[in-house]
């Protein structure tokens, strides 16, 4: 990097409050171009700025040596010394800038408050000089026991060699007393409130502000055109609202041109091209403005706004297979990913989450194959009636996405077959989703409900198998497979109901009871707690509920579910 480049960001640095960042820049450039003036007096006002006055005072001893026409150079030096308190010193430099530059009202003002400072009773600091504070001292029980203690003394001392540093040790109780035995004044105890400012002392005079950093002829030119870029911005931006898209971009173009330094340039114009359905132009113009985002260590949100625009416009460009973009939505995806990363926003996740679903389903309709969806059907039946059937079930699965439901009109059947095969396997729950699906898929196939009523059989969920064979029967009350499982379901529940089931298997059936929600549903009725205490504790008089329909669907439902048992 240049050393205009690097005295360019030092000038922003040092503008925006960033005087240590500023003076790393100077130094920087300083290396590049070591017998720049300009250079040592801008790093002079960083040092001034941050306090370090011997820094500042060094390097504007540079300059002046470096250029000793230049009346700047004066003012830096004067700065230096006058925020170290050498004001003889400062007045003589700022008299010596005047030589160079008589009508410099900077050089002028800088001189009076020096020579002000220089007239004004001494400061605090410097009667640590004085012998007679080490008699107050002395004399002053408090202050006697003091020096005694040799950390104060060498405080006493630092302070005696850079009345400067008295900053560093005015929380210190001790020095306190020793202000208030020194100025004759009245100073808060330790611990109490802020101390009093001294009737008897006088402010110091109020140190110069630093000065600027220089700024040259071209930076000039820069700012003027970074202002006339950001006003083509304003203008684009009125043009984009009111839809003049053309003249919007127009506006941005020269915005671009005039200065290439804010990454919003960019993506304004991105925006114009989305509207106007250029979205390769939108997506390029989204990635140039992230690379110069983050050269420019722009916002991150900003940058993630960039990469969300860069997502939509590759989403719009899925609608057509443009040869700059094969693989726009994964694309888009990685977009998004970006953007969150810099920034988490709801709507970029929204966003993401509906293009990963478009997407996905892109992927299951480009993978529908009709002929091969048979030949996997044919592989699982083989494999089924082999026995092998965690090979039906994969090929059974893979039938289903070469011929999903939406364009296969026989799914339902491959839906059956997997219940079946899930049956063989013990895994009865995922053969209940199953046969749950082929019921969806054809409400009046009667071969589901008796897939699904056997597995709810081995589930050992008597109640609910029999509803389901007979919901089978209601469509083929013939069917022999649907009688002999409802007969083995009501079998089971009489076994339970009449106590000839062991007791652990009624326990387990209870426990498993239990835990069923509709089960629970009747259990915490206060009508049917009601039913089931008179039953208790009236058995006789409790018939009067059984003629209710209602209550009696309830109870037949827990003597199923083995809560009930009948003796």
């Amino acid at each position: 990097m240049s050393s205009d480049e690097l005295k360019a960001k030092g000038n922003a640095a040092f503008s925006a409050g960033n005087f240590e960042e500023a003076a790393k820049f100077f130094t920087e450039a300083i290396g590049v171009d070591p017998g720049n003036h300009v250079l040592y007096s801008n790093r002079s006002a960083s040092y001034a700025s941050l306090k370090r006055y011997t820094d500042a005072l060094d390097d504007a001893k540079k300059c002046v040596s470096l250029k000793p026409d230049w009346a700047k150079g004066y003012s830096r030096l004067g700065a230096a010394y006058h925020g170290l308190g050498e004001y003889p010193e400062a007045i003589q430099a700022y008299e010596d800038g005047l030589k160079h530059d008589a009508n410099s009202e900077q050089l002028k003002s800088a001189l009076e408050e020096a020579r002000a400072a220089a007239a004004a009773p001494r400061r605090p600091g410097s009667i640590f000089s004085s012998p007679e504070l080490l008699m107050k001292l002395a004399m002053d029980p408090r202050g006697k026991a003091l020096l005694g203690q040799p950390d104060f003394m060498a405080m006493l001392g630092d302070i005696q060699n850079d009345p400067s540093r008295i900053n560093m040790y005015l929380k210190d109780p001790r020095m306190q007393l020793v202000l208030e035995l020194a100025l004759g004044a009245k100073f808060g105890a330790p611990g109490g409130g802020e101390d009093e400012e001294p009737a008897s002392a006088t402010k110091p005079a109020p140190q110069p502000e630093p000065e600027h950093a220089e700024v040259s002829e071209e930076e000039r030119e820069a700012a003027a055109k970074k202002a006339a870029a950001l006003k083509e911005k304003e203008l684009g931006n009125e043009a984009y609202k009111k839809k003049e898209f053309e003249t919007a971009i127009a506006h941005y173009n020269k915005a671009i041109e005039l200065y290439d330094g804010d990454m919003t340039f960019l993506t304004n114009r991105a925006a114009v091209f989305f509207e106007q359905g250029e979205f390769d132009k939108c997506v390029a113009d989204c990635d140039a403005a992230v690379d110069k985002g983050r050269e420019m260590r722009t916002d991150f949100k900003v940058i993630a706004r960039a990469l969300t625009r860069k997502g939509n416009a590759l989403v719009k460009l899925n609608r057509w297979a443009m040869r700059c973009c094969p693989r726009p939505l994964e694309d888009a995806i990685a977009a998004y990913n970006k953007s969150l990363m810099e920034h988490r926003n709801a709507d970029t996740l929204a966003l993401l989450h509906k293009t990963e679903k478009t997407l996905k389903e892109r992927r299951e309709a480009d993978y529908i194959n009709m002929e091969l969806c048979e030949v996997e059907r044919e592989k699982g039946n083989t494999a089924f009636k082999e026995q092998r059937y965690p090979e039906a079930v994969q090929a059974y699965q893979e039938a289903l996405k070469r011929g999903p439901p939406a364009v296969n009109p026989e799914a339902y059947k491959l839906y059956s077959n997997l219940a079946a095969c899930y049956t063989k396997l013990g895994a009865y729950p995922e053969g209940v989703k199953a046969a749950d699906k082929c019921i969806e898929l054809k409400p009046d196939f009667a071969k589901g409900y008796s897939r699904k009523g056997t597995l709810q059989y081995f589930m050992k969920e008597y109640d609910k198998a029999i509803e389901t064979y007979n919901k089978g029967l209601e469509l083929e009350p013939d069917s022999t497979e649907l009688q002999e499982g409802l007969q083995r379901a009501v079998e089971a529940i009489s076994r339970f109901a009449s106590g000839q089931a062991s007791a652990e298997e009624v326990k387990e059936r209870q426990a498993r009871s239990l835990s069923d929600p509709d089960i629970q549903n009747i259990l915490k009725d206060p009508v049917m707690q009601q039913v089931l205490r008179d039953f208790q504790e009236d058995p006789r008089g409790a018939q009067k509920h059984l003629k209710s329909p209602e209550i009696m669907v309830k109870i037949n439902k827990l003597v199923a579910a083995g809560i009930i048992q009948v003796k």
